[in-house]
């Protein structure tokens, strides 16, 4: 019996790495029902929606989370894998974010588990980006970093069915974000790959409400203007970034996020990595069989 909705919350309070896998959605042939069929027993613990740079598919994604739920359940029994999306919008400052909230509450709606806010860039607009995830009824840490939150009633209509649920207030008590709210199943994460971001992550990484962060080695490096060459071992200044993001997350109880692979994924484990890039099934395999994990995929 599952204890949790998100699948990847439930790993994480076992302490448990999480894999995850995905494609921009401007593959067409990616966000369909069909897909989401397939994917409904995929051997990843969450999937990525990259919206970014793909296409801003409200119509792709509410039936691709139809097909995960209809092909469904997976095979650790919940509903669907975890499905977090990343937001178009940059996390450059608070009115940014206000202004282009309505991405938030569209993709919300769609039943989906979490969020990931790229370029995340300064505590105001990771405040107003959690905001902007809650219902106001949820009050834990409002005055206490946070304010109200501006997510309107209505969005739980479809959302409370691909979450296995029936009863809209049950719903809007449960989508809220973890750890912030202990018994919240949204999962919201952040990108710091700018040198502002870099700079502000301390402050940034206090804000409470976010479950995991990365540092993204491609836009960093842009910032710092490296050119970066295929094959090259990394810049010492961006194994620097990735270590003081670390370190920000470690202190705030945030999962960090590192790539591996088949021949690193042990010693990336041991760094304490909790979110696994690389999109690797291998790697995944190796790395569920080093920690133990007892449940199924």
């Amino acid at each position: 019996m599952t204890k949790r909705i998100n699948r990847v919350i439930e790993l994480f309070e076992d302490d448990q790495p999480v894999y995850y896998t995905g494609l921009h959605s401007f593959d067409r042939d990616y966000l369909t029902y069909e897909q989401g069929k397939k994917d409904a027993s995929i051997w990843a613990d969450y999937i990525n929606i990259g919206m970014e740079h793909g296409a801003f598919d409200m119509g792709g994604l509410e039936a691709y989370m139809d097909g995960l739920v209809d092909g469904g359940p997976t095979p650790s029994g919940h509903v669907t894998p975890t499905v977090i999306v990343e937001l178009p919008v940059q996390g450059e400052s608070a009115d940014i974010i206000r202004y282009n909230a309505w991405q938030i509450r569209q993709i919300l709606a769609r039943g989906v588990h979490g969020i990931l806010l790229c370029e995340a860039t300064t505590p105001d607009a990771v405040a107003a980006f959690v905001e902007s995830c809650r219902y106001k009824i949820n009050e834990i840490g409002v005055g206490f970093g946070l304010k109200d939150g501006t997510r309107g009633v209505g969005s739980e209509f479809k959302a409370k069915e691909k979450w296995g649920l029936s009863d809209d207030n049950d719903y809007r008590s449960k989508a809220d974000p973890w750890p912030l709210n202990p018994n919240g199943e949204i999962l919201l994460g952040l990108k710091i790959e700018t040198l502002a971001g870099l700079n502000n992550c301390e402050q940034i990484l206090s804000v409470p409400g976010i479950g995991f962060a990365e540092m993204g080695p491609g836009d960093m490096s842009m910032s710092m203007k490296i050119k970066r060459v295929p094959g090259s071992p990394p810049d010492p200044r961006i194994e620097e970034a990735s270590a003081r993001v670390k370190k920000a997350c470690d202190k705030n109880g945030i999962k960090f996020l590192e790539s591996a692979n088949p021949g690193n994924i042990t010693e990336i484990i041991d760094t304490g990595a909790r979110v696994i890039a690389g999109q690797s099934e291998e790697a995944a395999q190796i790395g569920r069989k080093y920690t133990g994990r007892q449940m199924k995929v």
